[in-house]
């Protein structure tokens, strides 16, 4: 990640990758030009975080979108009318409208919403249309872990195109490609870049064909990155590491925190023994990473006490970032979901979403215990 991508500049040396702001591109004769002709095609400074996310991924091809939904919405470009997809049920709320509100009446592909994680359960969602599986491990925001391996292989069985939402892993965490993936996606919003400040997605894959269309969809569709983003991305990938352990180590002693607490009714962490998918996360994730999913004793009423007296936790959507960060899925990330489907998966009223920060732990640790101490306790606003 520190170097991959970014070579020093030919022209000045400059370790640092340049920012190159052109749109267009000199040709030294009609078609026949540098590699660059035009910005929603190609730019350099693009092309250094595509080449450097790849290369975390183990993968060959990179391409960078506007942001993570841009990235969902052209993968799902690859498919004609008629086609059917198989998703993880706990998939992203913008994922999930995408997906029902957008591209089911507008362009006629449909969708099965399957718990991936239980034996079974992707053979019996497949059928004659079915061309692409997709798939969020840990999903977003109950941490359901699904095995990649054996879905690649039921995937590869069929002939199906597996793409694997790593956003809450990252590349320092797990590589689905290794495992069987098609193609990677990442909100690069979050851990990739690390800091609040960029909106963007990118997809990696190996397939050449995938590749070829995602590229021309991606000139044709246009939904770029700016090369301003693209340098602070690349930027946030060269402390990816290191951040990625310092946010398991925090999330790991809040969990604990958390399970132990007598308000709280039930935690989800790949890194808790009590997790149901523990031994599956162990197989592929080198590290548990930073996000923790509770549940508060109560409902609405407690979630809303607990949530307006954090002090360090900001009371925020997103995720990913230095910073701590707490919401409630139900009225905020995942709000476009059904009612009934939430309730389905288990997004109750009384389930709170964690982004464990890299702040002092100590820290933490006391935040929650004096929010956790409000819960029961005096009135509330509106969130």
């Amino acid at each position: 990640a520190i170097h991959a991508g970014q070579e020093p500049d030919p022209t000045t040396g400059a370790v640092s990758t340049p920012i190159s702001l052109a749109t267009t591109f000199v040709q030294k004769s009609p078609g026949e030009h540098t590699g660059y002709e035009y910005s929603r095609t190609g730019n350099p400074t693009r092309k250094a975080f595509e080449d450097c996310l790849a290369s975390c991924e183990n993968a060959k091809y990179g391409l960078a979108f506007a942001s993570g939904s841009a990235a969902t919405a052209t993968i799902c470009s690859m498919l004609k009318s008629g086609d059917h997809v198989v998703s993880i049920d706990d998939v992203y709320g913008g994922t999930n409208r995408f997906f029902t509100r957008v591209a089911k009446p507008g362009s006629a592909l449909s969708f099965t919403f399957a718990d991936l994680t239980q034996p079974g359960a992707l053979e019996n969602a497949i059928n004659p249309k079915t061309k692409m599986v997709w798939l969020e491990t840990p999903t977003n925001p109950t941490l359901k872990i699904t095995d990649i391996k054996a879905i690649s292989n039921v995937t590869k069985k069929h002939g199906l195109t597996l793409v694997v939402d790593n956003t809450f892993c990252s590349p320092a965490i797990q590589n689905p490609i290794n495992l069987g993936a098609d193609i990677v996606v990442h909100s690069v919003t979050k851990y990739i870049n690390g800091h609040s400040d960029v909106v963007m997605g990118v997809v990696a894959t190996n397939d050449d064909q995938i590749y070829e269309k995602l590229k021309f969809l991606q000139n044709s569709i246009g939904a770029v990155p700016a090369p301003f983003d693209c340098y602070m991305a690349l930027r946030g990938l060269k402390t990816l590491d290191i951040r990625m352990k310092q946010h398991t180590h925090n999330a790991m002693l809040v969990a604990t925190f958390l399970e132990e607490h007598p308000k709280v009714t039930k935690v989800y962490y790949p890194g808790l023994k009590s997790h149901p998918q523990h031994e599956v996360a162990r197989k592929q994730m080198k590290l548990w990473g930073g996000m923790v999913t509770f549940f508060l004793k109560g409902g609405l009423t407690e979630s809303r006490q607990f949530l307006e007296n954090l002090k360090i936790f900001a009371l925020a959507e997103s995720l990913g970032a230095v910073e701590s960060l707490a919401e409630h899925p139900a009225i905020m990330t995942h709000a476009a979901v059904p009612a009934e489907q939430r309730k389905k998966l288990g997004i109750s009223d009384s389930l709170v979403r964690l982004s464990v920060g890299i702040e002092n732990i100590e820290d933490l640790i006391s935040d929650l215990k004096q929010a956790l101490g409000a819960v029961g306790v005096g009135k509330v606003s509106k969130l």
